[in-house]
């Protein structure tokens, strides 16, 4: 059965990757997609798959770190679909390195887009949710969140932030209707991990007890669980798609 039939979904950093694969289910699911990322030409692969379900897609440019940017595609994503039902916030980015070597410029880009970006575009939806008293959020975090993870101070730092921001936005935003729940991956093949030296994934493949990487399918499921009314009673929850590596 179809859990999200006919209601619209807003995905950012739906480009590639992992937001492509939510894109496409909640797609599969019977949603509508606003597809988001920073230049709308680079979305075209993704509304060409959500298009061959027989569902609609509109592509936005939106830099998630600039408010003024996000406001402005939010809002003709509300014009163009009426309504705004599920919110995906998915864009990130990584400025890998050890704390001592880390620059103030890969502290700040990380933290902006990753977080602030969360931030400024669930402010724009929200506006829109309360209007209809209803609506779900999906924050895209990660398991370095929950763990911290050498080299990546910026990104655990902004995950954490994000599961905190997902926390708050549930307790403030339940009594009207909106839920607000955290998906946090662990190792999940995309073509960022598969530039990981063979001696790195083997590291982290030790780590989970399934003994293999997730696929972007594991997570986009997750997702489409949360913003489905099969999940109408789950608020405020970091659901780790993982295989195990955090328990």
């Amino acid at each position: 059965m179809k859990t999200i039939e006919n209601k619209i979904a807003l995905v950012t950093g739906a480009a590639r990757g992992i937001g492509q694969a939510i894109a496409v289910q909640l797609a599969a699911d019977g949603a509508d997609l606003a597809l988001c990322d920073v230049q709308a030409d680079w979305l075209e692969a993704t509304a060409a798959k959500v298009r061959e379900l027989g569902r609609r897609a509109e592509t936005y440019a939106m830099n998630v770190a600039d408010g003024t940017a996000v406001g402005e595609a939010v809002a003709r994503v509300a014009a163009d679909f009426g309504r705004i039902d599920i919110l995906v916030n998915n864009a990130g980015i990584t400025r890998d390195t050890l704390l001592i070597r880390m620059t103030e410029e890969d502290w700040d880009q990380v933290l902006d887009i990753n977080l602030k970006g969360a931030f400024l575009v669930t402010k724009a939806v929200v506006k829109f949710m309360m209007k209809q008293r209803a609506g779900a959020i999906i924050n895209i975090a990660s398991v370095v969140g929950l763990t911290g993870n050498p080299g990546q101070a910026n990104y655990s730092a902004s995950k954490a932030g994000l599961i905190a921001l997902t926390k708050t936005t549930a307790k403030e935003l339940g009594s009207r209707g909106i839920r607000a729940n955290a998906v946090a991956p662990g190792f999940i093949r995309t073509a960022m991990t598969d530039q990981l030296p063979e001696s790195a994934q083997q590291a982290m493949l030790r780590l989970v007890p399934l003994g293999r990487p997730g696929e972007p399918e594991d997570v986009a499921q997750a997702v489409a669980f949360l913003a489905s009314d099969n999940a109408a009673y789950v608020n405020g929850q970091v659901l780790t798609v993982c295989g195990g590596m955090v328990m």
